[in-house]
């Protein structure tokens, strides 16, 4: 049988078919996320627009657009692409392509990484719904901020957003060594505020 775990730079060795919460930890995440490429890499600047970046706004527009929401959907939304530090990010054709196999991969992780942090392993869908809603604003931003998108193209498949959510927001590319810190940070400040 092929192996089908991985280790992990904290030591840990992950079996990505029946992953366990014991063998997760936020600095694999954060460094795994700083290093995998939004857009298949194919965005404007100097460094690659990663999956840690990504959550980082994400988790922003989430509290913007619904600011009463407790901190731990806000941990949520920050979370919600932390499997991909160890399948990788797709874009979205790719992932239809690849079939239910992918996204099975996808729920069992993030269930031991939601379980790992203190969320229940599977989050309502009222919220689920909600940080999808902020992950399409940051894809609409992302789209024409930093993947040379029309603001018409990105609105057609993304929604346009409302100008009070995104008003300030810019996305600033980082080296992998800054987006981690502060990934890191965030996910620390969110937990003390449990």
């Amino acid at each position: 049988m092929a192996r089908a775990w991985q280790r992990m730079l904290s030591g840990r060795r992950l079996d990505l078919l029946d992953p366990t919460p014991v063998d997760i930890e936020i600095e694999d995440i954060a460094h795994g996320l700083a290093f995998v490429a939004r857009w298949n890499g194919q965005t404007l600047g100097d460094y690659a627009y990663s999956v840690a970046e990504h959550s980082l706004l994400v988790e922003e527009l989430y509290a913007r657009m619904n600011p009463k929401a407790p901190t731990k959907w806000r941990l949520a939304a920050l979370l919600h692409d932390a499997p991909e530090y160890v399948i990788g990010d797709m874009i979205s054709p790719v992932k239809a392509a690849v079939g239910p196999g992918y996204g099975a991969l996808d729920e069992r992780l993030t269930a031991a990484i939601h379980i790992r942090f203190g969320l229940p392993a599977v989050i309502p869908k009222t919220v689920k719904a909600q940080i999808k809603r902020a992950d399409k604003v940051s894809a609409y931003m992302e789209a024409v901020q930093i993947a040379g998108f029309t603001e018409a193209e990105a609105a057609k498949l993304f929604g346009q957003p409302k100008p009070e959510i995104i008003e300030g927001l810019t996305i600033d590319l980082r080296p992998p060594v800054q987006v981690r810190r502060a990934f890191t940070e965030r996910h620390d400040t969110l937990m003390r505020s449990l």
